[in-house]
């Protein structure tokens, strides 16, 4: 199911890009970009992008990300849990159909630690770690409102995206763990997360940078 999954999703992208090869080249621009949506999970995120002809070449790194109960949802909430996410990282391979709009191909990988709501997040009271990798689309926009400026204002940019990241495996035997819950006191099964919001794999986020167009 993973494999055919990979080869949908491939097929998919090239025949896009096949579709427009005949189109005129955009500039080559190169950009660099900081997440707002992992700053207010007391984290950071800092991007690169490399435009050249058509083509998207980009690589992103997250770091220290924390999901708190609240944000949890279903079984991982209930059972009183907390995440952090040390890291997030991983490369995309995008096409550009407009000088605004790219669509990228990513794959990716999180680090997980769990720990129970409250506690101090450190060795002593991790319930358990484990690494996920995910495969899918990234849509983004990237916006230049000064881009007809001839001061420094012209590369700022506006980065929108909307993000579906299916998990496709993880260190997990069998993508779960089970352990004993403090607040249940009973053994329970816990499903590697996906990395989307309320444990989906669809996202949304917002990016500033700059934007410098190479002659």
């Amino acid at each position: 199911m993973q494999k055919l999954f990979i080869i949908v999703l491939l097929t998919l992208f090239s025949t896009s890009i096949f579709a427009q090869s005949s189109e005129t080249a955009y500039p080559t621009r190169v950009n660099l970009l900081f997440g707002l949506s992992q700053i207010a999970l007391d984290g950071f995120n800092i991007e690169g992008n490399i435009f050249y002809d058509r083509w998207v070449f980009d690589y992103s790194h997250g770091a220290s990300l924390n999901l708190s109960n609240e944000m949890l949802g279903g079984d991982d909430q209930d059972l009183g849990l907390a995440v952090h996410i040390p890291y997030t990282t991983g490369f995309g391979l995008g096409y550009q159909f407009t000088e605004w709009l790219n669509l990228r191909v990513e794959p990716k990988w999180h680090e997980y630690e769990l720990y129970y709501e409250g506690d101090n997040q450190n060795e002593n009271n991790l319930i358990a770690s484990y690494t996920t990798f995910t495969l899918g689309l990234g849509a983004y926009a990237n916006i230049r409102p000064f881009k007809n400026k001839d001061n420094f204002l012209k590369g700022l940019m506006i980065a929108p995206s909307v993000r579906w990241w299916p998990r496709v495996s993880s260190t997990l035997e069998d993508n779960q763990l089970t352990y004993l819950n403090r607040n249940t006191e009973q053994i329970v099964t816990h499903e590697a997360r996906q990395i989307g919001m309320a444990n989906t794999a669809f996202f949304v986020n917002l990016s500033v940078g700059y934007s410098i167009t190479l002659k």
